[in-house]
Order: structure tokens, then C-alpha cells, then sequence
């Protein structure tokens, strides 16, 4: 039966350049790749793919209240996507990133979700959001899956 494997989220921001320099001081990525409209950044076996959504020709277009615009890299996605990492460590990767700031919001707090993890969100610099999050608990399928497991023995 096929196995899917890693995701690599691909987030939206204004500059590439400065999101990579936010990623790598403030959220302690590594910068692996970096051009002029797409880097790759990566922290331990996490890995995220920043891509410019930096296309301002929309702003100029008098059709642009009655035909669709579609470039797909429009200046006003950056900061509308979200992406989850699992992390080892929460509560102190928490510590780490209230300290540089990047929270959600200043109230936020690790919290245990009713569907299993320990989470917190932050956000980067365009208003990407990113949880982080660790699993205490199994998913209901990987239960289901051990149970099946139980039977078979």
C-alpha cells in the first residue's frame, strides 16, 4: 500500500530576501537556497519553501473591480497561508521563539488540544501562521491501526 511521507509547506511572502533573514533570525532556520523569488529554508528535518508573491500589476489594472486577476503571485497572498511543524521539544522551542517574538499574539500559550497534540501558533514576518505542535496522544487511526494490529496476534 503506498506511504506518504514529508510535506514541504510553501508559503507566500512579499520578499523573498527578507523573509529568508526572518526565518534565519528569528525562527533559527538555516537559509539552504535563496534566489531572487524562491528560498528554501530548513531547521532540523523541517523544511519550508518561501516563493515572492510580490506581483503588483494588479494595483494599476482598471478592470481589475470586473475581470479576475491571476498571475497567482499577487502581493495580496502573501501572508494568507499556514503551515503545521511537528516538533520535539514544544514547550521549549516555545520559550525560544516568545523570546524572539514571533508569537501569534502576546497572550499566547502552549495549549493540549482536544484532538491530541500540544500546540502553539506563530506567525513570520507577511503573517504566515505556523503551529508547532506535539503529538500526546495517538490519532484515531493509528489507534484503530494498533488495535488491528492487537487482533492479529
Amino acid at each position: 500500500m503506498p506511504r506518504l511521507g514529508q510535506t514541504i509547506p510553501a508559503l507566500p511572502v512579499r520578499s523573498v530576501a527578507a523573509a529568508a533573514r526572518f526565518y534565519r533570525e528569528r525562527l533559527g532556520f538555516d537559509v539552504v537556497h535563496e534566489d531572487g523569488g524562491f528560498a528554501i529554508v530548513v531547521r532540523d528535518d523541517a523544511e519550508i519553501h518561501l516563493w515572492a508573491a510580490s506581483d503588483e500589476g494588479w494595483r494599476a489594472r482598471a478592470d481589475v473591480a470586473t475581470a479576475p486577476v491571476r498571475s497567482g503571485a499577487e502581493s495580496f497572498i502573501a501572508g494568507t497561508a499556514s503551515c503545521r511543524i511537528a516538533v520535539e521539544g514544544v514547550d521549549a522551542l516555545y520559550a525560544e521563539l516568545r523570546a524572539a517574538d514571533v508569537l501569534h499574539a502576546p497572550s499566547t500559550v502552549v495549549e493540549d488540544t482536544d484532538y491530541g497534540t500540544r500546540e502553539f501558533p506563530a506567525l513570520d514576518d507577511d503573517g504566515n501562521l505556523i503551529s508547532f505542535y506535539t503529538r500526546v496522544r495517538p490519532r484515531a487511526s493509528q489507534a484503530r491501526s494498533t488495535d488491528r494490529d492487537d487482533l492479529r496476534r
